[in-house]
């Protein structure tokens, strides 16, 4: 089997190409990257630069695959929503354009938490039917549920065809601290806060509570997504469901209740002030996302995180204390030259590339 990873050196990505590529059914794997990756090559897998805004580039990556795995996504420039609808609608329909066209039997896409609406008032967990409408104040939510209506009209062209929609909550890992420092925190975040005791305090804010998982877990989703004959969507969250108490639990704080009107308007007025990189949607996406059910993911896929969710935070924290990174460019560690320049060219102004000349992948 050839499979073809879009975003193959992300957070996500990585760990897609590790798991692939430990896998007998899976004869290669082709990493499509913005740049060529300095990592220790493996036998089963060849490194790609592609930019998924190019259709006739994207169609001749996937030429010959026997499988897909879409998880190009770019969260930053926030502030620029025309690029983003670019890379991340655009690319996602030249992406499902290509895989109808070369005849690929199967695509399996990173959906998100982020494409649901709104959660139910009485917070119970949502299954896989529940309404994929996004929420209307987040760019990041909004376009991934415009893809997921992308794919409806895919698989109504092409029944035969195997989608597969992967649904996770956050998700973390210490390779990835450093990039996700960048893309959600800002240069202006202090590592010492992470550190246990040294935050006095941890907000509360009422109703606010998530999930997540480790990026590892969801790999193995991925993988068996690809190997597996199934298809739909599935949800992707480890227990137990967290909160901004957990947060103050590991990081042995206390916590101060803050209004959620109040939290909102600090998110509003610190993104304008550009102070940090992400906007109010974000905050929102935070509050009103619903708590998934993952019963399909273990009875249907097979799936089982391995990790619990109180795990991946405490490693997500201990690498950004470290200012944690991986091998690939997108995961670069930390260092006071890139966060001169994140703060220098406006906080969620630029891509988090350490090449912003070069191509997306």
């Amino acid at each position: 089997m050839r499979v073809v990873v879009f975003g193959a050196t992300g957070n996500v990505g990585t760990s897609v190409v590790r798991v692939l590529a430990a896998d007998q059914t899976v004869t290669q794997v082709v990493g499509v990257a913005r740049h060529l990756p300095a990592v220790e090559p493996l036998p089963q897998v060849a490194w790609r630069v592609g930019d998924v805004t190019d259709p006739g580039g994207v169609r001749a990556l996937v030429r010959g695959a026997d499988a897909v795995v879409h998880l190009t996504w770019l969260i930053q420039p926030s502030r620029d929503e025309t690029r983003l609808w670019r890379v991340n609608v655009e690319g996602s329909a030249n992406v499902v354009a290509a895989v109808e066209d070369e005849g690929v039997s199967a695509l399996v896409h990173a959906s998100s938490i982020g494409a649901y609406s709104p959660g139910p008032a009485d917070g119970r967990p949502v299954d896989e039917s529940w309404p994929t409408h996004g929420i209307a104040t987040s760019s990041y939510s909004r376009e991934k549920a415009y893809v997921e209506r992308l794919l409806d009209a895919f698989e109504a062209r092409e029944p035969s065809r195997r989608v597969v929609r992967l649904r996770p909550a956050l998700l973390f890992k210490a390779e990835a601290a450093a990039r996700m420092r960048r893309l959600f925190l800002g240069s202006l975040f202090p590592k010492a806060l992470v550190r246990p005791a040294a935050a006095p305090i941890v907000p509360d804010i009422p109703g606010l509570r998530f999930q997540a998982l480790h990026t590892g877990d969801v790999a193995e989703a991925f993988r068996l997504g690809v190997v597996r004959e199934v298809r739909g969507a599935f949800n992707l969250a480890a227990e137990p469901v967290l909160d901004l108490a957990t947060v103050a639990e590991v990081l042995e704080a206390r916590t101060v209740r803050v209004p959620v009107r109040l939290a909102r308007a600090a998110t509003r007025a610190t993104w304008t002030a550009r102070l940090h990189p992400v906007d109010v949607g974000w905050f929102d996406l935070a509050l009103r996302s619903p708590v998934m059910d993952t019963t399909r993911a273990r009875t249907e896929l097979g799936w089982v995180p391995r990790l619990s969710a109180r795990d991946a935070l405490r490693e997500l924290l201990a690498g950004l204390r470290h200012g944690a990174g991986g091998a690939t460019p997108a995961l670069q560690p930390d260092d006071w030259r890139g966060r001169v320049t994140e703060l220098a060219t406006g906080q969620g102004a630029r891509e988090i590339d350490p090449h912003p000349d070069t191509p997306i992948g």
